[in-house]
């Protein structure tokens, strides 16, 4: 078990975000007979894999509507599927943008490292 200290040291984010996942119900910490966070390695297995979502740009909401499905229990396979392939479209799609704009960006610096050479 980890205090929200520990876990927010272990994760390397706020203890502020890891309240604010808590009141927006993308997780439920245990707590100790007089009420303080402790969090279980599973606790922080779920949070990486929150963290990777929001790292892919995946809105809050969103990540409140999977926890939802997933705490509704395995009857919703199918709609968790859909919304990870729905976003996982989404990923590639900021992948070709991002080659697609490195390109121009290597052309860019090209000519400017030719200019500057002449």
């Amino acid at each position: 078990m980890y205090s929200i200290s520990e876990a927010s040291e272990i994760l390397g984010i706020t203890s502020h975000t890891l309240r604010y996942y808590e009141k927006e119900g993308i997780i439920t910490p245990d707590r100790s007979s007089s009420g303080i966070r402790r969090y279980t390695d599973s606790h922080l297995k779920w949070l990486k894999f929150v963290m990777k979502l929001r790292e892919t740009k995946m809105p809050i909401a969103t990540i409140k509507d999977y926890t939802w499905l997933v705490m509704e229990g395995n009857h919703t396979t199918k709609e968790r599927l859909t919304l990870l392939e729905e976003h996982q479209k989404n990923i590639q799609e900021q992948i070709e943008t991002l080659l697609s704009t490195n390109e121009m960006l290597k052309d860019k610096i090209g000519s400017y490292k030719k200019s500057l050479a002449e």
